[in-house]
């Protein structure tokens, strides 16, 4: 009885109190009265003490706060899974509409459309996500790349001087052969002038075929652009007068029929 009797002023109401006066002895024992820090001292010599204890409060706080922790981590994980997805869905609108931004005037007559969904504010990012790095898909170069370089990329790929109109395709491997010879060089193909050249005369003489027979056929059934693009393709192969008789005598053909 006599224990509890001596004892009793660290049970009940006081409790929180001499918790709080414990808790400011452990931080600095000049901050209670002479009186309790005898006290304490006394109860740090017992035999059962701790060999140091430590304030109980910041160990309390830290253990309060790790729900909320977990909350806004769960919130930042999926706020970068929203950006992660956004980043996919502005790759593929490059594919679909960069075409329409391309620089195919070079006398600048008309004005580009603007187009929102090419726009990274449309899919909610802001100069602050700029030098954030994510994952690029399949978009080909580094598997990871700040959106950033992710943007110039895209832009100078698809919004360059080649206009290139390819997702329409239903051949999965097809649209991957295109954006891998687009992507690999930007949309910037390192053909030497004399293929330059070529390349401008072949699609010249497609185009000067196409408005002839537009003009000497008017209203007839005719080729369109792509029968013509064809038909020049095969012209590069066949180009030599003495390789295209070799090659009728060898299948003893008299013509040759484009499709």
């Amino acid at each position: 009885m006599q224990t509890m009797l001596s004892n009793s002023m660290l049970f009940g109401v006081n409790a929180p109190y001499i918790e709080g006066l414990y808790e400011a002895y452990l931080s600095a024992p000049d901050l209670v009265s002479d009186e309790w820090r005898a006290y304490f001292d006394a109860l740090q010599n017992m035999p059962s003490a701790v060999l140091q204890d430590f304030p109980h409060s910041p160990v309390v706080r830290a253990f309060a706060a790790l729900p909320l922790t977990g909350v806004q981590g769960a919130m930042l994980d999926a706020d970068m899974a929203r950006k992660q997805v956004a980043v996919l869905q502005l790759i593929n609108a490059h594919r679909f509409l960069g075409v329409r931004r391309a620089s195919l005037d070079p006398l600048n007559r008309h004005l580009k459309p603007e187009v929102p969904e090419l726009d990274p504010v449309f899919h909610g990012f802001t100069e602050a996500d700029m030098d954030i790095t994510f994952e690029t898909g399949s978009l080909v170069g580094s598997p990871r790349m700040m959106l950033r370089e992710i943007l110039r990329l895209l832009r100078q790929t698809y919004c360059g001087s080649i206009g290139a109109e390819y997702m329409y395709i239903n051949d999965v491997l097809q649209k991957r052969w295109i954006q891998n010879r687009l992507e690999s060089v930007r949309g910037q193909p390192n053909y030497s002038a004399d293929m330059q050249h070529r390349i401008l005369e072949r699609l010249t003489a497609a185009e000067t075929l196409e408005r002839y027979l537009h003009t000497k056929y008017v209203g007839q059934k005719r080729f369109r652009w792509r029968v013509v693009n064809r038909l020049f393709r095969c012209s590069n192969i066949y180009c030599n007068v003495q390789a295209r008789r070799e090659y009728a005598r060898q299948l003893s053909a008299w013509r040759i029929v484009g499709a």
